[in-house]
């Protein structure tokens, strides 16, 4: 029996959000140099402000712009270099978007100049454990803040002790999150839950947490996951001297997991290949409605 996705609004400056009606499809775009999948595709401005406009021309309903890598093994950068990569792209995308744009970072003080920029959301991939701040920032400005679990940091999770019970872990660091944000004066309705797949998890527990979403979404939060390219996909589908599938070759498996987490209640998917899984996503709706 596949669950029923409850409805949200999310407010933004430009408009409203509704979650659940269909699935979201939120587009990558990391300006970084080093993220594991695309690092360095996508450095060069014009490239960046080209391939913005071609996710949202292949149908992407939010676009999540990366300028730090949180990659496994992966070391934070300053401010500074941060809003270097961050800021050009906001400005050339002035206009030039009719979706909205969502910043990526762990910083306060990035989150408070992007927003001045341009920027709708915020997604905090530490759960407002790296800065807290960040969640005071989201209120004064009224945007929506996306909540991540990771387990430890980008340097560490991968080296750190798995969780026992990696539902409980989630659940546990999630609600933490939320007791923050809502202390900052975030309101319930403009909070989003991400489980953090691939974030101080193992391979088989990052395949529990796609099983488990309807555990979840009983939290009463809209749900955001990224799975595309990710490594336990590549792991999965290692070839016969046991070398991993690299991340350009992960299409079909995102895709599976992608319409197993709509079908288990995701209300935006975080995608590399927005074309593809605009189609995954369309199909896997109906299912859901059927």
């Amino acid at each position: 029996m596949i669950p029923s996705r409850r409805i949200y609004r999310l407010k933004l400056r430009s408009r409203a959000l509704v979650l659940g009606e269909r699935t979201l499809l939120m587009g990558v775009l990391n300006v970084t140099p080093d993220s594991f999948s695309d690092g360095g595709q996508f450095s060069d401005l014009r490239r960046a402000v080209a391939h913005a406009l071609a996710l949202q021309e292949s149908g992407a309903d939010i676009i999540d712009i990366g300028a730090e890598s949180t990659r496994p093994g992966s070391h934070g950068i300053p401010v500074a270099e941060e809003l270097r990569r961050l800021l050009p792209i906001l400005e050339s995308l002035k206009g030039r978007l009719k979706i909205p744009i969502s910043v990526d970072t762990r910083k306060s003080a990035v989150a408070e100049i992007a927003v001045g920029a341009g920027a709708e959301i915020l997604n905090d991939v530490s759960g407002l454990a790296h800065d807290p701040r960040l969640a005071e920032v989201a209120a004064r400005h009224r945007v929506p803040l996306v909540l991540m679990h990771m387990r430890g940091t980008p340097a560490t999770m991968q080296k750190l002790p798995f969780a026992r019970s990696v539902l409980k872990d989630v659940i546990a660091g999630l609600r933490r999150s939320v007791a923050i944000a809502r202390g900052a004066g975030v309101p319930k309705s403009q909070l989003v839950l991400d489980p953090g797949i691939g974030f101080g998890k193992s391979f088989a527990q990052n395949y529990e947490l796609i099983a488990k979403l309807p555990e979840l979404a009983r939290l009463g939060f809209p749900l955001l996951i990224g799975t595309s390219r990710k490594g336990f996909l590549g792991h999965t589908l290692r070839d016969k001297r046991g070398k991993p599938a690299p991340p350009t070759e992960r299409l079909w498996a995102t895709a599976a997991t992608v319409a197993a987490c709509i079908l288990g209640g995701a209300h935006i998917v975080r995608v590399h290949d927005v074309a593809e899984m605009a189609q995954v996503a369309r199909v896997a709706d109906q299912i859901a409605s059927a």
